[in-house]
């Protein structure tokens, strides 16, 4: 049997990609370079990267509403916010609350302990799971590492650890702008 000539068997993705279409590129997104979009009434709606806020700025579909100061591409200041020309009706897509969310508990509390105020990295369940206790956004709260560990397998009450705050179910708003 001749040998085979030519490209090795399974081709290189990598090699596939095209450098001249960016677009092909697999998405890499940063959530620092996210750009806040909202509606005409000032109210949140979502985030687009960079690169969708100015193509909509191109299409004059938003205008910027803030910006990063001293950075330009092209003749477009970097944009932190858009705001969109046309009001957006979304009676539709707020009118649940957002789903509970690991993330979620940690950008409602700003990642900031609910006992001690230090910084959060877990989160606890102010009635415990072995309890009864459900993941739901008026059972849980973000909490340090020593925090948790402290309060172990008991109710806040139980365990002489008040809460600063009491857990509550987030707007869409509030997650969003976070």
């Amino acid at each position: 049997m001749p040998a085979r000539v030519g490209r090795p068997f399974p081709p290189d993705r990598a090699a596939l990609r095209c450098p001249a279409r960016p677009h092909r590129q697999p998405r890499k997104e940063n959530p620092v370079d996210a750009v806040l979009v909202i509606n005409a009434d000032l109210g949140p709606l979502h985030r687009v990267t960079v690169q969708h806020a100015i193509r909509m700025l191109c299409r004059r579909v938003a205008e910027i509403h803030e910006a990063e100061p001293d950075q330009v591409i092209g003749i477009f200041p970097v944009p932190r916010v858009v705001r969109l020309v046309r009001y957006v009706v979304t009676r539709w897509r707020f009118s649940a609350g957002p789903a509970w969310s690991r993330a979620g508990v940690l950008r409602r509390d700003d990642r900031c302990c609910a006992y001690c105020g230090g910084p959060a990295s877990t989160i606890d369940h102010v009635l415990p799971r072995s309890r009864g206790g459900r993941n739901t956004w008026r059972n849980t709260t973000a909490a340090c590492y020593a925090c948790n560990q402290r309060k172990g397998d008991r109710t806040p009450a139980e365990a002489g650890m008040p809460l600063r705050h009491e857990p509550a179910v987030p707007s869409w708003a509030s997650l969003a702008v976070r």
